[in-house]
């Protein structure tokens, strides 16, 4: 499984994003399942929106209730979130970030990610993998 984070998903839906082919690249590639942490809906809606592109939400809903990606609800994951936050207090890490690190490693580790200043530093001492 590949654990989507929300540069991932903003660049799957976003034609116009700088990263939409080498992500669509990398999941034909591959070819494993997807998922995506429940936790960080919010803050793809957000960063759509931001974009002016809502349709790209709906988009992704809508590939949500297909099945692809899969949405992880991660309820066992509130610990590991905890302790990813504060190990890594000197960099801010935020909760959306730890949840894709959480659900990362119960998932295989891979995570598809294009902003990757703090999932870089995380992943040295995580079960986790970034691609591409």
């Amino acid at each position: 499984m590949i654990t989507l984070d929300t540069s991932a998903i903003v660049a799957l839906f976003v034609a116009g994003d700088r990263h939409h082919r080498d992500a669509v690249r990398c999941l034909e590639e591959v070819d494993r399942v997807t998922v995506v942490p429940a936790a960080i809906l919010a803050e793809v809606d957000a960063c759509l929106r931001r974009l002016l592109v809502t349709d790209a939400c709906i988009s992704f809903l809508e590939a949500i209730e297909r099945g692809d990606p899969l949405l992880d609800c991660g309820d066992m994951d509130p610990p590991r979130i905890k302790g990813l936050m504060a190990r890594h207090a000197d960099l801010g890490l935020r909760f959306p970030d730890a949840a894709v690190v959480a659900c990362a490693e119960r998932n295989g580790g891979a995570v598809l990610a294009f902003d990757r200043r703090d999932l870089e530093v995380v992943a040295l001492d995580a079960l986790i993998t970034l691609l591409p």
